[in-house]
């Protein structure tokens, strides 16, 4: 464990485990690296060094005013990746990870890059627009910021609770902790820095990076995701990047990192010997 500095100085922490080629992860919003334990201690227990972050203004990173912004995010982590110069590394992205992840294919290439992998992932493009008729209203961004801004202890809560793990889904019952584990993490983040990235996830228009993806990339998203919903995010996504790999969990919802992970770490180590 340890930190990076930023072109700006911000100081971004890093968890680095376990020995071989390496694995970097990139966390969802609001969380931060630990996010990602149950799939660094696997993948690490496999054979493999993984790396996982958190994003400035998250976890135990720099709450800089600024930079709170794709661009900002995908050149933190560069300077990660070659700060320990990581090569033939195979990038793993969750949720707006996924879009940091995008945007440093979009910035830096592929040169230090083997293979990519999407996970509940928010590019193509989130929002609804003229050109992204499909997309989600910006109604539904704008109740997230406002509920940011009104009680944000409580919108972790609620999005906890009801369509991150699917608990609002009949018959479905994430543990308590895992809830706990989203809204602690939550609470972690720089409250302008979480606000602030909701505008990044929701209104970043990905498909240009995209478009540069030039290495084997697996797509993995739940089909009953109600955050970054499945035509929207994992099926746009495939069906735009070249030869890309799309895995569909039926039923599932956004936080398969947790409701998921015994299946989906064992898709990622398949593509990681692949």
């Amino acid at each position: 464990m340890g930190f990076v500095t930023a072109a700006d100085g911000a100081q971004i922490y890093y968890k680095d485990w376990g020995e071989g080629r390496p694995v970097v992860l990139s966390h969802g919003w609001p969380l931060n690296a630990d996010s990602w334990e149950a799939q660094m201690l696997f993948l690490a227990s496999h054979g493999y060094r993984v790396v996982a972050h958190d994003r400035r203004g998250h976890g135990r990173s720099t709450q800089t005013w600024h930079g709170n912004e794709m661009d900002t995010y995908a050149d933190d982590l560069a300077t990660l990746i070659e700060t320990l110069d990581l090569r033939e590394a195979t990038l793993i992205g969750f949720s707006t990870g996924g879009g940091e992840v995008a945007r440093y294919i979009g910035r830096h290439g592929t040169a230090r890059i083997a293979q990519i992998v999407l996970v509940s992932a928010v590019p193509p493009f989130m929002l609804q627009t003229d050109d992204n008729p499909g997309g989600v209203p910006i109604e539904v961004f704008d109740a997230i910021r406002a509920g940011s801004l009104a009680d944000r202890s409580q919108l972790y809560r609620d999005l906890a609770d009801g369509p991150f793990f699917g608990g609002n889904r009949p018959g479905a019952d994430p543990s308590q902790g895992m809830r706990d584990a989203f809204w602690l993490q939550g609470l972690q983040a720089g409250h302008r820095n979480a606000y602030e990235c909701i505008a990044a996830f929701s209104a970043t228009d990905f498909r240009t990076d995209l478009d540069a993806f030039d290495v084997p990339t697996l797509v993995i998203h739940g089909d009953d995701d109600q955050v970054v919903p499945f035509e929207v995010g994992g099926k746009a996504s495939a069906a735009r990047i070249k030869n890309a790999t799309l895995k569909v969990y039926p039923g599932a919802p956004h936080g398969i990192t947790d409701t998921h992970k015994e299946q989906l770490g064992a898709d990622l180590l398949e593509f990681l010997n692949s």
